[in-house]
């Protein structure tokens, strides 16, 4: 990390996991273990329907709440999803956009992301922007196109003064949920990339200024060596977020200069 230049970030991503009234107690768990750790930020993403709780919860703390996925129209006949201004209203801050498994599971390309990542900074959420590579891609060398190919469709139309609310995660897929990591070196190696793609959309300084988390299997046991590399400006947990005590283990290791 480098903290004179970007801030460090630690967010978690709680999946389809914890109904309210667990969502309450962890938050307020989350929010009492790392009270005063002000070397990074701390976002707690929350189902849609523990928004609420989650939000109550975390008033007054150091904790944000973010949500896990946002529409690209305003409103409409779009059964099953949730736009930007009702996330504002419900009190989140930042939203997860393109994530893996979105991706994966439900066809999110990056056409979606991209407009999807434009309405929710419109609205004025702050956007977790998830990029990354399958295995197939990995093992066959082309990584790096396919991480900077993925910044510039993501952002394409996405503003400087817009960067700024921007936070990008660099999950390579295969590694999302199988227990398989990066090495340290990959993921430094792989978020310098995205950083090199951001030079050449925004140029040099804005691209340094950019928050770029790692969030492929991050957890309390190995959070502090990757958390090391000058690339890696924090992490977009999973697993490791649903037990406050992990969870503050990895901010506490975020806390390092």
């Amino acid at each position: 990390m480098k903290k004179e230049l970007r801030r460090a970030v630690i967010a978690g991503n709680w999946k389809m996991n914890m109904t309210p009234s667990e969502a309450s107690a962890a938050v307020e768990k989350t929010a009492e273990l790392t009270a005063g750790k002000d070397g990074c930020d701390v976002i707690l993403c929350v189902p849609f329907i523990d928004i609420p709780a989650a939000v109550e919860a975390a008033k007054g703390t150091n904790v944000k709440i973010g949500a896990q996925n946002v529409h690209f129209e305003e409103k409409g006949a779009y059964t099953g999803e949730i736009s930007a201004k009702m996330l504002l209203e419900a009190g989140v801050e930042y939203v997860i956009i393109g994530h893996s498994e979105r991706r994966q599971y439900f066809g999110e390309t990056d056409t979606t992301v991209n407009l999807r990542t434009k309405a929710a900074l419109a609205a004025g959420l702050k956007v977790i922007l998830c990029l990354g590579e399958v295995k197939d891609e990995r093992v066959n060398g082309i990584t790096n196109e396919i991480v900077s190919m993925q910044t510039k469709l993501d952002l394409l139309g996405v503003s400087a003064e817009d960067m700024k609310n921007v936070i990008i995660a660099y999950e390579p897929v295969w590694a999302i949920g199988t227990g398989l990591t990066a090495t340290p070196e990959q993921a430094d190696e792989t978020c310098g990339v995205i950083r090199a793609a951001l030079a050449e959309i925004y140029g040099k300084e804005l691209a340094e200024a950019t928050t770029i988390q790692y969030g492929g299997s991050m957890n309390n046991a190995n959070a502090a060596e990757l958390l090391a590399k000058v690339n890696v400006d924090g992490g977009l947990i999973g697993g490791a977020s649903l037990v406050p005590e992990k969870f503050d283990e990895i901010v506490t290791a975020a806390q390092a200069d």
